[in-house]
């Protein structure tokens, strides 16, 4: 088996259009602030002004400004007049539609990865799979500690390389930002342990074995059950290991 590598996030890649070209700046802002989300650096009901975004994003205020409209479009931060920004507190509500656009999405790629995911990639991330299952069978707490980081990482990654074989950059983004609010979630409610993760590996063969046999019915099911696990977490509720 493979030593489990780590793979870049999906959010930090470029599209083939762009990827030739440097990113500008307003977009580096873009991309560190998503980061700062994702990690959980700034949490949800947070009110941060500009100036602290930009210190804690390392880039300059006139691209954090410039980069705010986007974040606020997509529902991510929230202006308050003479108060800053707000980062959208996690109701219930908030925590199921994100969960209803993941689901809808991946769900709805199936299909496409069957037809044209090549097969070889998921045998890789079989792989993957099976040989973190041993370093988290084997590790100590310092080296599962570290993994803990990497397989998040690689998890959001495969994720959104499943919805990208649909080849559908609208899809694609609206998944990226239904992405950013789950992991806004997570980072709130869920701590990530050896245990979660285990049972996470766990889920993801489970649709990853009938996804390398062509099986969209039993990939199905075994995804819907993953989602569905994910948001019982998500919304402070105990789930099966």
């Amino acid at each position: 088996m493979s030593e489990p590598m780590v793979t870049q996030p999906a959010a930090a890649r470029r599209d083939a259009a762009g990827s030739a070209a440097e990113p500008s700046l307003r977009q580096i802002a873009y991309d560190r602030i998503e980061e700062l989300l994702n990690w959980g650096k700034v949490r949800p009901g947070q009110i941060i002004s500009q100036r602290e975004l930009m210190e804690m994003a390392g880039v300059s205020l006139g691209s954090v400004r410039e980069a705010i409209p986007r974040f606020e479009a997509e529902g991510l931060l929230l202006t308050l007049p003479q108060r800053g920004l707000m980062v959208p507190s996690l109701d219930v509500t908030f925590i199921r539609e994100a969960y209803q656009m993941r689901r809808m999405i991946e769900l709805e790629a199936v299909p496409d990865i069957l037809a044209r995911l090549d097969r070889c990639l998921v045998t890789e991330w079989i792989d993957w799979h099976q040989a973190a299952q041993v370093r988290l069978g084997q590790g100590d707490g310092s080296d599962v500690a570290e993994f803990l980081r990497d397989f998040q990482l690689y998890d959001w990654d495969m994720h959104a390389q499943m919805v990208s074989v649909m080849e559908n950059r609208l899809i694609s983004n609206v998944y990226r930002v239904t992405a950013i609010k789950i992991r806004m979630a997570a980072q709130s409610r869920v701590r990530v342990t050896r245990q979660n993760a285990t049972r996470v590996i766990k889920e993801h063969l489970a649709f990853l074995m009938p996804m390398l046999a062509g099986d969209a019915d039993a990939a199905t099911r075994a995804l819907s059950h993953h989602i569905d696990q994910s948001l019982t977490l998500a919304l402070g509720g105990m789930v099966q290991g």
